[in-house]
């Protein structure tokens, strides 16, 4: 086997990991039930699922101005994806919105009534 068909295997392999996560990513902001659970498939595996898909996009490129490229959009993702996401739960919380399904002890914490 040569170097580049090493290098295409993983490439490819990253896309098809990265294209799992974001499907799941998307059938999690579908299928979970609340708003919370959605937050963090959206926040999570989006990050996840997009950053393998830029890694397999720089072992595509090699080693050429637009992997530097992939590079910075890859960190501005990571940094801006899971922000975004606190930021709006943060919003969520603060509006009132709390999670549905709590045990006693964690409604005790949220100044709910516990019965």
């Amino acid at each position: 086997m040569t170097l580049d068909l090493v290098v295409q295997i993983a490439s490819w392999a990253c896309f098809i990991v990265g294209g799992l996560m974001l499907v799941i990513g998307a059938l999690g902001m579908i299928r979970l039930p609340d708003f919370w659970a959605r937050i963090h498939a959206a926040g999570m595996i989006d990050t996840m699922g997009s950053a393998l898909m830029l890694a397999g996009m720089m072992l595509q490129a090699g080693l050429t101005l637009t992997t530097l490229k992939l590079v910075l959009i890859g960190l501005f993702l990571f940094i801006a994806g899971p922000t975004a996401s606190h930021a709006i739960a943060n919003a969520a919380w603060v509006a009132g919105l709390k999670p549905d399904r709590i045990d006693k002890d964690e409604g005790a914490l949220l100044g709910r009534k516990t019965s």
